[in-house]
């Protein structure tokens, strides 16, 4: 029996159009079907461009991917995966084996830590933490087995500032890969690759996409070869991006620059403001004199100073408690990057995993706050954030 065409579960194409789309659509196919086996054999020896299994590739990665790639000025086409901890997993698992050695910034984000900490040393892999801004602890902690240096541009929560120039240098010299994750500073203030940089690592989740809405990573290498290894490993294992989430993160990166400005200028007064306030024990904010890094993030950002602030409390758990509660219209999240404030607590949230002393010898007592800066109107916010201190001073016994 003949099987007309229109009774096809799956029709041979889409329809023909002399137009195109101005959005890009979203493509959430997983699977990719080729015309012969030697058609899907160019496929995969590079000949013909095209998509097999999603797992590999898919269009919404690729196209938010060549977006960043041309931010951060990448040699080659970047890996975009399924999250900010997947690029760092990718870098740390991917390129080292057992007998080697990592070293990471003392003050990196809390699961970047966690891993360095406890998951590297359990697979053979010894790990080292020192201050990135100290370029002779860096130089004193490698050996003839260390393969990779990670290091945050700014670290989170604690926005200490890397000695990128100095530790490119020492990678040059040594022969060790140094990574750089960019999150909190984006290509907007800072291009690690431009700076010497091998690995640039990025959590698109936070400002790239910036609505709060996409869990997504990317890592990309000066080298080509060091690059496939890493596109590699994350097919391998399964790092691969949402079609739905890459589609969003390329619409939020359409206004990324707009908003990294407007936050970035709204942090500055909420920074100054913060330091006015009875009951603020510190503020931390690169772009303030007083911050111990000002100098180098002055050279290093070229003035920009980002949409992120860190402060202190007195009153600890007590004053956070009260802080939160009354800091209306803010979320109190453990994210950063949203069009909107947000405000975390890293004893509580990415830090947890460490006991009181450790946070404490990192700067991160129980009054410790993080803060990312959005789109509101200035004014308004430090109004919030007065009210919120006053509840704290108030609350704190």
């Amino acid at each position: 029996m003949k099987n007309e065409k229109g009774s096809l579960i799956r029709p041979d194409a889409l329809p023909a159009s002399a137009s195109r789309p101005v959005v890009t659509p979203l493509s959430p196919s997983v699977v990719y079907a080729s015309d012969t086996p030697d058609m899907l054999d160019q496929q995969y020896e590079g000949k013909l461009q095209g998509y097999t299994y999603a797992r590999e590739g898919q269009p919404n990665a690729d196209v938010v991917g060549a977006r960043l790639d041309r931010l951060e000025g990448a040699p080659h086409p970047g890996v975009v995966t399924s999250s900010g901890m997947a690029a760092v997993s990718a870098v740390l698992l991917g390129l080292t084996q057992a007998g080697d050695h990592v070293i990471g910034g003392n003050q990196l984000y809390g699961r970047s830590l966690r891993m360095m900490t406890e998951d590297l040393p359990r697979l053979g892999i010894s790990t080292s933490l020192v201050d990135p801004s100290n370029l002779e602890a860096m130089r004193a902690a490698i050996t003839p087995q260390t393969r990779v240096i990670l290091v945050e541009t700014v670290s989170n929560p604690t926005l200490q500032v890397a000695d990128i120039h100095g530790l490119v240098a020492l990678a040059r010299e040594t022969g060790v890969l140094l990574a750089v994750d960019n999150t909190f500073t984006t290509p907007r203030a800072f291009q690690p690759f431009a700076a010497g940089a091998d690995i640039v690592i990025h959590s698109l989740t936070k400002l790239l996409a910036g609505h709060s809405d996409v869990l997504l990573g990317y890592v990309a290498a000066r080298d080509a070869a060091l690059n496939d290894r890493l596109r590699v490993f994350c097919v391998t294992t399964g790092m691969s991006p949402s079609p739905f989430d890459s589609w969003l993160a390329e619409r939020g990166m359409l206004t990324f620059e707009l908003r990294f400005d407007r936050a970035q200028a709204t942090a500055a007064i909420l920074a100054d403001h913060l330091a006015s306030q009875a009951g603020v024990r510190a503020v931390l904010y690169p772009g303030r004199p007083d911050h111990p890094g000002h100098e180098r993030a002055r050279s290093l950002l070229a003035g920009n100073f980002c949409n992120m602030v860190s402060f202190e409390l007195d009153g600890g758990r007590a004053a956070a408690n009260a802080f939160t509660r009354a800091a209306e219209g803010l979320s109190f999240a453990p994210t950063l990057g949203d069009v909107g404030t947000t405000i975390s607590h890293a004893a509580s949230s990415s830090h947890r995993t460490l006991s009181p002393e450790q946070r404490a010898a990192l700067g991160m007592t129980e009054g410790f706050f993080r803060v990312s800066v959005g789109l509101e109107e200035p004014n308004s916010l430090c109004a919030i954030f007065t009210q919120a201190i006053r509840a704290a001073m108030e609350g704190k016994t």
